[in-house]
């Protein structure tokens, strides 16, 4: 939670994130800050580089957790999470990873230590997720390894 508020006060994003308004701060934010406008002096222009990786970095996870991201890819979202078992989980700090069977990876944001040992303690995990972090977390698609064939 704290990477997403981090980034939306960078972009000057108050609730839901509109990808035509994210895009138009992203291109502000870039001309302000691309280091070739700080040539001049090195200190300026370092900071410059830092932050474009930041913009660069933001936009790209905004983007992924926007609501018409979500939609666009709720059908395959909803064919994962019904179809496919949990196959890994990593969990630090308020981000919860689960890599699923058919090799599809989602990060969920704001799941806490005591749900986290709940869900790895219960007898019936995928149950247990879907009930309560499936569609509960702000999500994102963070990767894709290859299908297992």
């Amino acid at each position: 939670m704290k990477r997403i508020n981090q980034y939306k006060k960078l972009f000057g994003v108050e609730g839901d994130i509109d990808l035509q308004t994210l895009k138009t701060s992203y291109r502000n934010l870039v001309k302000e800050w691309h280091p070739d406008k700080h040539t001049a002096d090195d200190t300026k222009k370092e900071e410059a580089e830092e932050m474009s990786r930041q913009i660069t970095d933001g936009y790209a996870f905004l983007q992924s957790i926007a609501p018409e991201t979500i939609a666009k890819g709720l059908d395959e979202y909803t064919n994962t999470i019904e179809n496919a078992f949990i196959d890994d989980l990593q969990h630090k700090s308020l981000l919860l990873e689960i890599t699923f069977t058919d090799g599809a990876t989602y990060e969920y944001f704001g799941v806490n230590k005591n749900l986290f040992s709940k869900l790895v303690n219960a007898d019936k995990m995928q149950r247990f997720a879907r009930r309560n972090i499936f569609n509960s977390f702000t999500y994102r698609k963070s990767k894709r390894t290859v299908e297992a064939e």
